[in-house]
């Protein structure tokens, strides 16, 4: 009924299991090799008839947000199944309360996930969720691994 909630100093590479039920488990760990403090919180841990999971995130960025750009890429069975690139903060306008926080301030938000509403097979699906703060990629201030195993047929 509730998904995991915790917040902790993550050890690199140690995966955390964030939610398990009949239907679904969800679980993940940092890509690169430094130690996050870092919260994630999804609730329902549910795929059966919802339309929206709900997250919360706690993170203390070890740089400022003044540009971000997320990468989103989502492997099903290991086929690539969708990748999606995005920029959050430009510096300018921005409508995301993330933008422009500064290195070691807390950034505590709630947030929507809508893309609970979509048919997902059984299966294992591996999502790579990347941010970086410059438009070529190539500073990369977080990178999450997720594991999703789907465990009845498509919902």
């Amino acid at each position: 009924m509730f998904g995991l909630f915790f917040s902790i100093l993550f050890t690199p590479g140690v995966s955390e299991l964030l939610c398990t039920s009949s239907e679904l488990e969800v679980s993940y760990t940092f890509c690169d090799s430094t130690v996050h403090d870092f919260m994630f919180n999804l609730t329902p841990c549910s795929i059966m008839n919802k339309s929206v999971w709900k997250a919360a995130l706690m993170w203390i960025p070890r740089s400022d947000i003044t540009f971000l750009k997320v990468v989103f890429n989502v492997w099903y069975d290991n086929a690539k199944a969708l990748h999606w690139k995005e920029v959050l903060c430009s510096g300018a306008d921005d409508e995301y309360t993330v933008c422009g926080m500064l290195k070691g301030e807390t950034i505590v938000t709630t947030f929507d996930i809508k893309g609970a509403r979509t048919k997902f097979p059984k299966g294992n699906y591996n999502i790579i969720l990347q941010g970086f703060s410059d438009d070529s990629e190539n500073n990369m201030i977080m990178c999450l691994n997720f594991t999703m195993i789907v465990k009845q047929g498509a919902f």
